[in-house]
């Protein structure tokens, strides 16, 4: 799971700092505030690789995936990729887990295959 999760943290990390290039365009939002708020969402992303193990950091990555759905409401295309991030966000935890459970079963199974042959065999 986590490679996966990982894959689409970094990849909304590039994201979320092209939209901060097209946010600094609008006359309405001064930049300061948008590479603040820009900076942090990219470094969230980052931290969030590191913390996907760990209890809470799924839900952390969901907290970013809303807040890049809401972005959309400052630069209107990112109502489109939040939800494309979303959607990969969730195939990302789902498949991740899945995978994980698969290479758990087959590494129980090699382990048992190896016991069962006994320790002369090798």
């Amino acid at each position: 799971m986590r490679v996966l999760c990982s894959s689409t943290l970094i990849g909304e990390f590039f994201v979320i700092g092209f939209a901060g290039l097209v946010a600094m365009k609008d006359d309405s939002l001064a930049m300061s505030t948008v590479w603040w708020v820009c900076g942090s969402a990219m470094l969230l992303s980052v931290l969030l690789c590191g913390t996907l193990t760990r209890p809470g950091g799924v839900q952390l990555g969901w907290a970013l995936q809303i807040a890049l759905i809401a972005s959309g409401l400052f630069v209107p295309v990112m109502f489109f990729l939040g939800a494309v991030f979303a959607v990969l966000w969730w195939a990302s935890v789902h498949y991740g887990r899945r995978i994980d459970q698969v290479k758990a079963d087959w590494a129980a199974r090699q382990e048992a295959a190896q016991a069962s042959v006994g320790p002369d065999a090798a």
